[in-house]
């Protein structure tokens, strides 16, 4: 059987008239399939219209097979036994009474034809997703979020389903998780559909659909593989867009020629008129004759700047601009060798970090199991949570990016908050540097509160390496999670601008070489250690 997923003119808009979808038609077919398009466009709504959780207000949604489906946001009952998570206690509970004699009707209807080895099959999907250590009787009270991610994938896909959706399955996922999750990926076979903002997720994709304005456009091959041909295509949309300028560029000089000569006749009728050299009859029959042809030489003059500004319309409707930033930032620099932060026997809350020396314009990357101390460790160096014993030293001045943006205030514009962030530059300085960072004119002016999640880590980071003074050492706590791969971009792009010292604990590898990783940091049991690249 051929699984698929396929919607036709589907209509959705949220109660406050917000319209996400207006006769949205795909079709997604037996093969991995990854879904990208910008924070608010749409991704995670749809995957929750196919799952049921929300309905459309017109068109039809199908899926071929059995559907499973991992949220984003999901939530585990804290107070449930593992095998209860997983969907399986009626079984395994019907398969004990069974086995101690009592086999009722009822007993072998639970356990039905398939699902004697549901145990086995149980401990082997836990296992293959990393979760060897936790039994089917423990509770889910005891494992972490990233567990509980890992361990909702696997009720999913205990149920055996031939359609699945994942959506961003890889936020707060440790490097093994992800990995583990990756390998879940890549053997499933059937229809699956994952929206999701991680390179190497969708670098083991078959397909990538482009969810832009209302409309999902496919591009063969992973994500690799649609970058290279949207590069084609845009740089073909771009010589459209350059032609279709030129063509304007003519028209508009076509009519003004037009004009002249217009004109000129004009002129010279009016002086034949004065000068009465022909008769009277005859002057107005040609008068009257180059009024109308005047007044068709401008409208084809017209017409023809119309249709090239159509054009262009037209072009630059196919040339996707997403933003790059594009900023200088040389107050952030840092002598090579100056040592910007020092750790001294530092111990923890989380556990013990050690010591350390960071110097120069290092790029360090913080790596390590989800609850190993990474956040708890930034924290601490800016001075949110108290160490334990030991010291934290920054010997520069520096800034934190947490992974709550909570950094401004709602109820203030962006100009506003960065006048916080950097009271001594003047109001068309502010102004100018916010617009460096994609906040021009009025999108400066607009409360944070209101800024959609992409907008509002944009704005976070724009204060923190706009303030005065100028941070010599940043530091970023789990940057890119929940943020779309525009937004990824933008920040690489501002990160190629920073001079300072970098610390950033992610679990993204693709981002992390992406940014020019100079040292690698493991946080453990142990403490702080130097490791190899990853």
């Amino acid at each position: 059987m051929s699984y698929s997923i396929s919607c036709t003119d589907l209509n959705f808009a949220w109660p406050d008239g917000d319209v996400v979808f207006d006769g949205l038609t795909f079709v997604a077919g037996p093969v991995r399939s990854g879904l990208v398009g910008r924070n608010g466009t749409g991704k995670s709504t749809l995957l929750r219209l196919i799952a049921g959780g929300l309905r459309p207000r017109a068109g039809t949604i199908r899926h071929a097979g059995t559907l499973g489906y991992l949220p984003q946001d999901l939530t585990l009952d804290t107070s449930l036994r593992v095998d209860e998570a997983l969907g399986i206690a009626d079984v395994r509970r019907a398969i004990a009474q069974i086995e101690s004699g009592n086999a009722t009707e009822n007993n072998l209807a639970v356990v039905g034809a398939d699902d004697w080895d549901v145990e086995e099959r149980a401990l082997a999907t836990l296992g293959r997703l990393g979760l060897d250590g936790i039994g089917l009787d423990r509770s889910v009270g005891e494992v972490s979020g990233g567990e509980g991610v890992l361990l909702g994938l696997a009720a999913e896909l205990l149920r055996r389903p031939d359609v699945l959706l994942l959506d961003e399955p890889t936020n707060n996922l440790d490097l093994s998780a992800r990995r583990r999750l990756y390998e879940a990926v890549e053997t499933f076979r059937g229809a699956l559909l994952v929206v999701s903002h991680d390179r190497e997720l969708l670098d083991r994709v078959d397909q990538i659909g482009d969810l832009r304005d209302g409309t999902i456009t496919w591009y063969g091959g992973n994500l690799t593989a649609y970058e290279e041909a949207l590069a084609v295509g845009q740089e073909a949309a771009m010589r459209m867009v350059r032609a279709a300028e030129g063509d304007v560029r003519r028209q508009q000089r076509d009519l003004a020629d037009a004009r002249i000569k217009l004109d000129r006749r004009r002129r010279y009728g009016q002086k034949m008129w004065d000068t009465k050299r022909e008769p009277k009859i005859v002057m107005g029959a040609r008068k009257r004759a180059a009024q109308v042809a005047e007044g068709k030489h401008r409208n084809l003059h017209l017409e023809r700047l119309e249709t090239a500004r159509e054009a262009l319309t037209d072009a630059e409707a196919l040339a996707h601009d997403d933003d790059d930033i594009r900023i200088d930032l040389p107050d952030t620099a840092v002598p090579a060798g100056r040592v910007v932060l020092r750790l001294e026997d530092l111990v923890l809350r989380s556990g013990p970090a050690g010591s350390l020396e960071l110097r120069g314009p290092e790029r360090v990357a913080l790596v390590g199991a989800n609850g190993a101390g990474k956040s708890t460790l930034l924290h601490t160096v800016a001075g949110g949570l108290d160490a334990v014993s030991g010291s934290a030293r920054p010997a520069v001045p520096f800034r934190l990016l947490p992974q709550r943006l909570d950094l401004l205030d709602d109820s203030l514009s962006m100009v506003d908050n960065l006048a916080v962030f950097a009271p001594g530059a003047d109001n068309n300085t502010r102004r100018a540097r916010l617009a460096r960072f994609l906040f021009r004119g009025r999108a400066a002016d607009q409360a944070v509160g209101t800024l959609s999640g992409g907008e509002r880590f944009r704005a976070t980071l724009a204060a923190l390496l706009l303030a005065e003074p100028a941070p010599q050492l940043l530091m970023l706590d789990e940057p890119t999670n929940n943020l779309d791969l525009a937004s990824v971009d933008q920040l690489a792009s501002a990160l190629d601008a920073y001079a300072g010292a970098l610390m950033v604990a992610s679990h993204d590898l693709a981002f992390l070489r992406r940014i020019g990783i100079t040292r690698w940091l493991r946080i453990d049991e142990v403490g702080l250690q130097d490791v190899d690249p990853l």
